[in-house]
């Protein structure tokens, strides 16, 4: 009697298990699940406002050059470090520019090669 008991709960929870996989596969498939997604992501994305980096850089001690971009202290405009150094590469203009571009390539220096060939019109 307690073995046909104990199959019973074993049965009713897996029948429960099923039910409840079938109805999340078909939230999911009719976009319930999406929205969802969608309604997470929202509360996590910041508001477009630059008061944080307006604090920032009013906080910022510098007695040369503030970068814009990093906040860095640095003697010249140029000098200037990339705000995403992993993904990109500082390439120096002359006359005392330099951008940031994203890296191209595997080999160091192929976004400065590039940019050179587009300057002499040949890319």
């Amino acid at each position: 009697m307690l073995r046909n008991f104990i199959h019973s709960v074993w049965a009713l929870c897996l029948l429960v298990a099923v039910v409840q996989g079938q109805f999340n596969f078909f939230e999911h498939m009719f976009g319930g699940g999406q929205q969802q997604a969608q309604q997470q992501q929202g509360a996590q994305n910041v508001p477009s406002d630059s008061g944080r980096y307006q604090k920032m850089w009013q906080q910022s001690q510098c007695s040369n050059y503030l970068c814009p971009g990093t906040l860095a202290c640095v003697h010249f405009p140029h000098h200037c470090p990339c705000p995403h150094p992993d993904v990109e590469e500082k390439v120096e203009l002359g006359e005392g520019s330099a951008i940031c571009v994203s890296k191209g390539g595997y080999k160091a220096g192929e976004a400065a090669r590039k940019i050179e060939l587009a300057r002499k019109g040949l890319l």
